[in-house]
């Protein structure tokens, strides 16, 4: 007799791998026939004040989310636990970090979608599916404090919490080897499943949405020629070359 139910079965065994797949073949969907619109339709020139701001703050905070999310998930206990790390010092260190990363990311994009909504042309240039993409990527950054801040209540009045390193931490590595640990996350808190599950549609929303624009790295930067600024004084007048020839970067 299995630990879990039908429904368990759906979203923790079937449910991810229907996420994979409409990303998947939904990047190359969109690499394919909209090549041009794999961008974040840059609006700065509409509105910069704001953008200064919330830009800079969602992402710093998303990247520390990411970081946190990683090391959570991806790295057992037992490898943190044998180099030496407490589960105390642990647990304070990914709440507080969880907090004011989680703040940042949350004030980030309500600044962003403030600007977004009050911009007309801004607002003009958003799509359908962003705005449902906006929803939902409020929903997990909500989901994710309002767990965290709970969680660190409790932890500070002197309660237990459950340690999501021994469910949502397997069933999330299980996945990638085709063995979905379905028990695993059938036990986990409820607030752990809700944060899974809105978060598995965002990535599903991804390749339909600007966010589509996270999976694209500039390495190419890294290697072009080096920009020529042009000196009058260093030109005669209808010269076609410079003095000297510019060298390329790295």
């Amino acid at each position: 007799m299995s630990d879990y139910s039908t429904i368990d079965m759906l979203l923790w065994g079937v449910v991810p791998y229907v996420v994979l797949a409409i990303l998947i073949s939904g990047l190359i969907w969109r690499w394919r026939y909209d090549r041009f619109g794999w961008t974040t339709r840059s609006s700065e020139l509409y509105e910069s004040r704001l953008l200064r701001i919330g830009s800079p703050l969602f992402h710093f905070g998303l990247l520390v989310v990411i970081v946190g999310h990683f090391i959570g998930l991806v790295i057992p206990e037992s490898w943190t636990t044998g180099i030496g790390i407490p589960d105390t010092a642990y647990h304070i260190t990914a709440l507080s970090l969880g907090l004011v990363a989680g703040v940042c990311t949350l004030g980030g994009i309500a600044l962003l979608i403030w600007r977004r909504r009050t911009t007309g042309p801004v607002f003009s240039a958003t799509t359908r599916n962003d705005k449902l993409m906006y929803v939902v990527l409020v929903g997990a950054i909500v989901t994710g404090l309002g767990m965290t801040a709970y969680f660190a209540g409790v932890e500070v009045t002197g309660g237990h919490t459950q340690d999501y390193r021994f469910t949502v931490s397997p069933w999330f590595r299980s996945i990638w080897i085709l063995q979905p640990d379905i028990a695993a996350m059938s036990q986990a808190h409820a607030a752990y499943q809700l944060h899974a599950l809105v978060g598995m549609a965002l990535f599903a929303l991804f390749p339909f949405t600007r966010l589509i624009h996270a999976f694209t790295a500039p390495v190419g930067y890294l290697f072009r020629p080096y920009v020529v600024y042009r000196d009058r004084d260093r030109y005669s007048p209808g010269a076609g070359q410079a003095e000297r020839a510019a060298r390329r970067g790295w």
